[in-house]
């Protein structure tokens, strides 16, 4: 009877963290149990596996989490992160609902959103966590909103991103601040610039910034592609676009980088001008470790670039659910994103808003150094909100068709 009753209280303290923290009282939630249960366990994190800057956060968030909690975080490395969500769709089809291969997944915009569909994911657990409350969910709605779908708590966020552009000073005098000024660029610079190739995310969000700044319909890319006629219309301009800039790139568009790695590499080499980042730290920690010239600084467009938050998410049948949410809880630590938003270890904007912290938490941000291609929050300008996913999917795909062969 005591071990039947010791289970019933096990799946009902889970119940109650489950709850959204906004719908019940603070007490009520009993993080001290889900340390315990979560002490012992290892985490199998499928996570992007393309920086090294990246990795080495990861493998510290590793150490912390093994020192103050006693979990075990081991980083599954990927190109691609649709494979892991392939691989939990894989098991929800073999019956596989407990003990699943994945904990936690580094996930955000088409993939939460298939997962969420699908109902893939376990949850809500985010704004049950102890360290939401610090995040800036009034000023960065995207900690609640990916791609246009509401999280509802099932992704926790850890991480700001913003489009730009870096650009070596060396070349270029002035950068063109437009997607149409970019097109002329090319033309008098020609084999000077390139983007990684889609379905790699820096190269899917080039084909998503330049929709944005040649479409009449905006608005539209906030909502669902409603059918064929609709993705044509709005993405009219785009096509003839490309088709005019890929004769004016390195190698005149018959290769494409991999990813953005390899395009910052390019920069490095000196074979291209201009290369694409997420991070606005990505220059100046690249120009630290001798991977770019210190002539390399960093633009916007007028009138602003993408934006997003990226989460970590928790498969349905994960089998270390309480390790996975103190390893989600310590990412959004004050200390934790304080180092991340250092360029010394990534350079990532941070979620938490400044007047939630206490003193000496604020402290940890106010003392981080800007690095010397870092622009300011102000220079960084208006953040656009990234279309809904289903247009995402829809490019990479026309893109294919179109360039596929020869990129």
């Amino acid at each position: 009877m005591r071990s039947v009753l010791s289970v019933l209280f096990s799946v009902l303290s889970l119940a109650v963290l489950l709850v959204p923290a906004q719908g019940r009282a603070a007490e009520a939630f009993d993080w001290q149990n889900v340390k315990a249960k979560a002490r012992g366990q290892t985490v199998y994190w499928n996570a992007w596996g393309g920086s090294e800057t990246i990795n080495d956060y990861i493998a510290w968030v590793g150490q912390q989490v093994k020192q103050r909690f006693g979990v075990t975080l081991r980083h599954v490395k990927l190109t691609d992160t649709a494979d892991a969500v392939a691989r939990v769709i894989a098991e929800k089809a073999a019956g596989k609902t407990a003990d699943g291969s994945i904990d936690l997944i580094w996930i955000n915009g088409e993939n939460f959103a298939s997962m969420k569909e699908k109902g893939l994911l376990f949850g809500p657990f985010a704004e049950s966590l102890p360290n939401f409350k610090y995040v800036d969910v009034e000023n960065k709605p995207t900690t609640r909103n990916d791609f246009t779908v509401p999280t509802d708590g099932l992704e926790a966020p850890w991480g700001m991103a913003q489009f730009l552009f870096m650009y070596d000073t060396a070349a270029i005098e002035t950068p063109p601040r437009s997607i149409p000024a970019l097109l002329e660029w090319a033309r008098n610079n020609p084999g000077r610039f390139s983007y990684p190739q889609p379905p790699d995310f820096l190269g899917s969000t080039f084909l998503k910034q330049a929709l944005i700044g040649l479409t009449e319909d905006r608005a539209a890319l906030q909502r669902p592609v409603a059918d064929d006629a609709d993705f044509a219309r709005v993405t009219a301009p785009l096509w003839p676009y490309l088709d005019a800039l890929h004769p004016l790139m390195w190698r005149k568009g018959a290769v494409l980088p991999k990813n953005g790695p390899a395009l910052k590499q390019l920069l490095g080499d000196g074979e291209v001008d201009i290369a694409l980042s997420f991070h606005p730290a990505d220059a100046s920690n690249a120009i630290e470790k001798g991977e770019l010239p210190d002539t390399v600084r960093t633009f916007v467009l007028e009138g602003g670039t993408i934006g997003n938050t990226h989460f970590v998410a928790i498969p349905f049948n994960a089998r270390a659910k309480e390790g996975a949410m103190v390893v989600a809880n310590f990412l959004m630590s004050p200390e934790a994103q304080a180092r991340k938003q250092d360029a010394r270890y990534w350079g990532d904007s941070t979620v938490l808003a400044m007047d939630k912290l206490p003193p000496d938490a604020r402290a940890l941000f106010e003392a981080l150094p800007r690095g010397i291609a870092t622009l300011s929050p102000a220079e960084l300008g208006k953040v656009l909100p990234e279309p809904h996913p289903s247009w995402m999917t829809r490019l990479e795909a026309e893109w294919q068709r179109r360039y596929g062969q020869n990129g």
